[in-house]
């Protein structure tokens, strides 16, 4: 086992070296990459000893501990009583016999994804990959693979950028409820232990709850968090909510700060995504969880949401989205200056179930056609228009847009202008209105010269005119469930 303190002398001596220190204001000098501006789609992957059970979500190893529950009750009835079948009886179940790595890399580059990422630890405190910190990983229990390491050797040979999430922060609390009966979680436990600490849980909104992660906590967050980075080296290192507790923010700064110098030693570059405020604003990337902005943003930013509504994790009734919503979402997300990361949920054998495998294909389809409106492109001068408006927050992707063949979103690469029509018409007639005569009012309208229009993916010629009211297309023989590109090539 790695000596903590040896660590965390190593870590300090890092950030003493530079160029990043850890406080907010050197933070703020870190770019955002510009090969995550232009990847603009990436696969989110949950996949952990919570698959074995596969019922409610991947909140099963703290919902199973708490009486009453759906999960508590299934449980006892499935299982057995929690002092005789505990989470930790999972792991012998979670075997991965069926995992390959390759597999799941050509799935992701079949489906146009250009990043992956991850979960290297959930909540439940089981590491996903090889740890010297803690006994309980994925290399020496369950499938006694390092199954991180082999995903990151299989996305490298099919070009995808290698990416990691750490969920572990909200560890302090996610296993307490099971000291508050007869269960396999009781005292003594001693850091690196899978259930250490089970400590109360408090409110989830109140960053000054109590009772707070400690220094011992901290430092074992820190220094799990640092050697997925030494040891796998992601581009991207994702956090899930709860590290905006007051407690982390010392740690998230050298965090950072780490994170960023090893970087810079390596030649490579990354970034952090983060959600509620948890970093000061411009030292890393915001992201919203299953939701988007109603308007463009001037900042880059993520979503990250997945093809079920009810879970990330499998689940064996988990309902999941069409595949021409979730291109509508990721088109509208991208024309506001943002990138779509995109979550499945594998069987606990290593399997990925049909129905992520069919939409992850049926998106790769659609962006074999029309990708180059979606890869390495920016904003235009607005990023869209329609009368269909998207709820702006967290968590509402489970609100149906009713998008019509009036909903466009633009983006813009070189002399092209591509305006995605979110609906196909019935008639095949279009009118995007942004993109009249400038008319003689004074008003900062588009005053640029139209070569050409195209659509892409159909064999059918456009015919267009031009007037104050917008510019006019007409196409034949284009019918589809989702969106269509026009490419209006500008002069």
């Amino acid at each position: 086992m790695k000596d903590m303190k040896e660590y965390l002398k190593q870590i300090d001596e890092v950030i003493a070296r530079g160029p990043y220190q850890d406080t907010w204001d050197s933070l703020s000098a870190h770019p955002v990459p510009e090969w995550f501006r232009t990847a603009k789609f990436g696969i989110f992957i949950h996949w952990g000893v919570y698959s074995v059970p596969a019922f409610g979500n991947e909140w099963y190893p703290r919902n199973m501990y708490i009486q009453g529950s759906p999960e508590f009750e299934h449980h006892i009835k499935t299982y057995g009583p929690h002092k005789e079948f505990g989470y930790k009886d999972f792991i012998s179940m979670f075997k991965a016999e069926k995992f390959d790595a390759e597999e799941w890399a050509s799935l992701f580059e079949e489906a146009g994804a250009k990043y992956v990422v991850p979960v290297a630890e959930h909540h439940d405190g089981f590491q996903m990959y090889k740890s010297s910190l803690s006994h309980w990983n994925a290399a020496e229990m369950g499938p006694k693979r390092d199954t991180l390491g082999e995903l990151c050797q299989a996305f490298e040979k099919h070009g995808l950028v290698s990416c990691a999430s750490s969920h572990r922060a909200e560890h302090w609390f996610f296993m307490g409820h099971g000291k508050e009966f007869d269960s396999d979680i009781k005292d003594p436990m001693k850091r690196g232990d899978l259930y250490w600490p089970a400590m109360p849980e408090g409110d989830h909104q109140d960053i000054f709850s109590e009772p707070a992660p400690n220094e011992e906590y901290l430092q074992d967050w820190l220094t799990r968090t640092c050697e997925i980075i030494d040891e796998y080296h992601p581009k991207l290192l994702y956090f899930d909510w709860w590290i905006q507790h007051q407690a982390f923010r010392p740690y998230l700064k050298k965090l950072a700060a780490y994170y960023y110098n090893r970087a810079q030693e390596w030649s490579e570059e990354v970034l952090i995504t983060y959600k509620h405020d948890a970093f000061m604003f411009g030292t890393a990337l915001v992201d919203i969880e299953r939701g988007q902005f109603a308007d463009v943003k001037p900042y880059y930013w993520q979503t990250d949401t997945a093809v079920a509504l009810n879970s990330w994790c499998y689940t064996e009734n988990n309902d999941y989205r069409p595949a021409a919503d979730i291109i509508r979402d990721m088109v509208d997300i991208i024309s506001k200056n943002g990138n779509l990361l995109l979550n499945i949920g594998p069987k606990a054998d290593g399997t990925i179930p049909a129905e992520d495998a069919a939409i992850l294909r049926e998106i790769g389809a659609w962006l074999k056609v029309n990708g180059e409106a979606i890869y390495n492109t920016h904003l235009w001068r607005k990023y869209g228009e329609g009368p269909t408006q998207v709820i702006e927050g967290q968590f509402s992707d489970k609100i149906k847009k009713e998008f019509t063949s009036n909903d466009i979103r633009y983006t813009m690469n070189g002399d092209n202008l591509y305006a995605i029509v979110m609906c196909c018409s019935s008639d095949g007639s279009y009118t995007l209105p942004s993109l009249g005569k400038q008319d003689a009012s004074s008003k900062p309208n588009f005053a640029g010269i139209i070569r050409d229009v195209s659509v892409l993916g159909f064999d059918s010629p456009c015919a267009w005119t031009r007037d104050e009211s917008g510019l006019h297309i007409k196409v034949e023989n284009v019918l589809t469930d989702k969106p269509v590109v026009f490419k209006v090539n500008l002069d």
